[in-house]
């Protein structure tokens, strides 16, 4: 009995789509991850992208728990003396509620080119509506 490899030829992705309201930020992001990277199907291989499409809706409404709403931070630098930006928490969901799920989701995957093709496969938005209707995707409900 051979050990079954996949390759680009052999794997089909499906689209799915995530309802983010009232769930916890980390926790929603590990599982996106986790289909992202295709670790729940059976034919999954490490070196290949066997993942599926993510559509994640709502995720102006996700949430934090304990006192990270008041303390979690976001830092970038500008790469010039004195380019250190912060910004909080609750400040990231009024202006870019969607880039505050794209990041947890993208911190979840690993760090190697195989992440860049999976996070193309990551769509995000504020609200209920989204743009892939064509594609029919499954809603998925995580516990």
């Amino acid at each position: 009995m051979k050990t079954y490899m996949a390759n680009n030829d052999t794997v089909e992705a499906k689209w799915y789509v995530v309802d983010a309201d009232g769930m916890v930020l980390g926790r929603l992001a590990s599982q996106v991850a986790t289909i992202l990277r295709g670790k729940n199907k059976p034919t999954f291989t490490p070196n290949v992208d066997c993942g599926d499409h993510v559509i994640i809706i709502n995720c102006d409404k996700v949430r934090l728990t304990g006192k990270k709403l008041d303390q979690k931070e976001y830092i970038t630098h500008s790469g010039y003396i004195g380019g250190l930006k912060r910004t909080k928490y609750s400040k990231m969901m009024e202006t870019k509620s969607d880039l505050v799920v794209y990041t947890a989701v993208k911190g979840m995957l690993p760090k190697n080119v195989l992440s860049s093709r999976m996070l193309k496969k990551l769509r995000v938005y504020k609200g209920a509506e989204h743009n892939q209707t064509a594609q029919s995707p499954e809603v998925i409900k995580f516990k």
